[in-house]
């Protein structure tokens, strides 16, 4: 049977939401509320939002982390983008989508479309896109969700194909809405290599609602609205928006409290968020929980690794899950986040199809809690003198002034079983992309939010051939689950599917998930257009925003 679904979303196979076969056909029509035009540009205030956050790159293929994220999601628009609020896509620079094959998806573009430098934007650029990203295979980078894309053909200028490597890959068009999916000017970018940021703003190769008018790396940017732009967000409501980095989150609240700047977009700490609350002049918006945080063990350099004088897969190993026997999570929400974050047990959130809490079951005293006597008899098992030194590295520019509480509960947990001895190191976020994948941090911090709604965005990339934490695990079982899920069309498979990968992998202890919860967005009560419901995947968009 075939289901037409007219101007129906698209919707991934997560949180419940409706499975799509094979022979499903989606006619998607753009809806865009606001005409285009330079009449229709309006807003002559200028709205500052602040951030701590950093930026790493503003070339799409080169940057795969929310500071980045910020702007591009901005400046680069998509052939489809979420829903606000909802984990459905819809069309952006694309009027339709359909599936033309078991193993191939049509796109056709809006007609007419340009960048902010006056180029024609077409399929032609659509392709160059997705196979620089594919080529370039940047380690910081979002090529990994590209995982089943064989080819992309433009037959004509409105006409892109993508042809997939597996078949009934309904969770596609979900990544043509990622960052994987940004659209950039194939006359000013390299085919093989990533741009510097000097020579991004100067070509002026915008696709998304805004551009940059000025560009101070990490310090202050400006941008204007892209009178080019016909995507889906319309017509930006205030024409110029300026985005002001912060080292000190401190400084941050006391500039939004005083109104020196207008809304704040990562990172403050809980306390600062529950203080900002009850400001009459202040309004703290928060969305669903889909945001995790987590440790990552690095194979070749962790205690045991692959790379050290003493290699030794098994006492490795026993490390792992000693380590996932100690941590206390109910203690770290407590403590560090007033219970603004949950304790997490697999790297799939909860409320998500599929998510099952294995290291619940497996680790500790197998009920959620840590078991000082389970890790020690682990690491004797394994003839592993103790304490075993952790180096743990952790980033606050990133992931939040708080991750210097949070990485100091974890130290105290660990060293209050006397097993390890942890030394805590923490870097700024544009050098620990860096030094991570060259395999300089035995121990980290990430964090992770969904790229599109579904249990496999919390497994593929980082269990897959091309896991993007790139810490050297692998695991052809997992691998093997993992591509059967993402093509699977009978639901309770998939969902078996989703659970046995996530068993697996726990049993090997590649990462320990620690935290699920969300991201706060802060605004001046003059600001309105940020929705009741954050965007699901936590891009703070600003086409909306006005200021009285």
């Amino acid at each position: 049977m075939t289901r037409h679904l007219g101007t129906r979303p698209v919707r991934p196979g997560g949180l419940g939401a409706l499975s799509l076969g094979t022979a499903l056909l989606l006619a998607l029509t753009a809806c865009t509320s606001s005409k285009n035009g330079d009449s229709a540009v309006s807003g002559g205030k200028t709205i500052t939002v602040g951030t701590t956050d950093q930026v790493t790159s503003l070339d799409p293929a080169g940057a795969w982390d929310a500071g980045s994220g910020t702007i591009e999601s901005e400046v680069y628009a998509t052939l489809l983008s979420t829903e606000t609020g909802s984990p459905d896509v819809l069309p952006d620079l694309a009027s339709k989508i359909e599936p033309t094959g078991p193993k191939e998806y049509t796109v056709t573009l809006k007609k007419n479309l340009t960048f902010g430098n006056g180029h024609d934007l077409t399929s032609s650029d659509v392709k160059f896109s997705f196979d620089r990203t594919v080529k370039i295979a940047d380690e910081n980078g979002p090529s990994s969700l590209l995982y089943n894309l064989a080819s992309v053909a433009a037959p004509t200028p409105t006409t892109v194909v993508f042809t997939l490597k597996s078949a009934d890959d309904t969770l596609f068009p979900q990544v043509l809405s990622t960052a994987a999916g940004y659209i950039v000017d194939e006359q000013v970018f390299p085919a093989d290599k990533i741009l510097d940021d000097g020579a991004v703003v100067a070509a002026k190769p915008w696709s998304g609602p805004y551009g940059v008018t000025s560009y101070d790396k990490n310090s202050l940017v400006s941008f204007t609205a892209n009178r080019g732009y016909r995507g889906r967000q319309g017509t930006p409501k205030v024409r110029k928006i300026q985005l002001k980095y912060y080292t000190n989150a401190g400084n941050l609240k006391l500039d939004v409290q005083q109104g020196t700047i207008d809304a704040v977009y990562r990172t403050l700490t809980t306390a600062d968020l529950d203080d900002l609350a009850t400001k009459k002049d202040v309004k703290v918006h928060t969305g669903s929980g889909n945001g995790i945080r987590y440790i990552v063990f690095d194979f070749a350099t962790q205690p045991y690794g692959t790379k050290t004088k003493n290699a030794d897969k098994r006492k490795a190993l026993a490390v792992r899950q000693a380590v996932a026997d100690s941590v206390d999570r109910a203690q770290l929400a407590q403590q560090v986040y007033k219970n603004t974050y949950q304790p997490l047990y697999t790297p799939v959130p909860d409320g998500f199809t599929g998510a099952t809490p294995s290291f619940r079951s497996l680790y500790g005293d197998k009920k959620g809690g840590p078991d000082k006597s389970a890790a020690a008899a682990r690491l004797k098992t394994a003839d592993v003198t103790t304490p075993v030194t952790l180096n743990l590295q952790y980033n606050t520019d990133h992931y939040g002034s708080s991750s210097a509480d949070e990485y100091a509960l974890i130290k105290t947990q660990l060293e209050a079983t006397g097993l390890f001895k942890v030394n805590l190191q923490s870097t700024e976020w544009t050098q620990y992309g860096k030094d991570r994948i060259a395999h300089q941090y035995p121990l980290y911090q990430l964090g992770w939010y969904a790229d599109y709604l579904d249990a496999d965005n919390y497994l593929s990339p980082f269990f897959s051939a091309n896991s993007w934490i790139a810490n050297g695990y692998a695991d052809p079982a997992v691998r093997a689950l993992i591509k059967k899920e993402e093509t699977e069309t009978d639901p309770a498979q998939r969902t078996e599917q989703l659970k046995q990968a996530q068993d697996k992998a726990a049993a090997s202890v590649p990462l320990i998930p620690l935290l699920q919860g969300s991201t706060a967005i802060v605004t001046r009560t003059d600001v309105s257009g940020v929705p009741s419901e954050l965007d699901a995947t936590y891009t703070f968009r600003w086409a909306g925003l006005a200021k009285r």
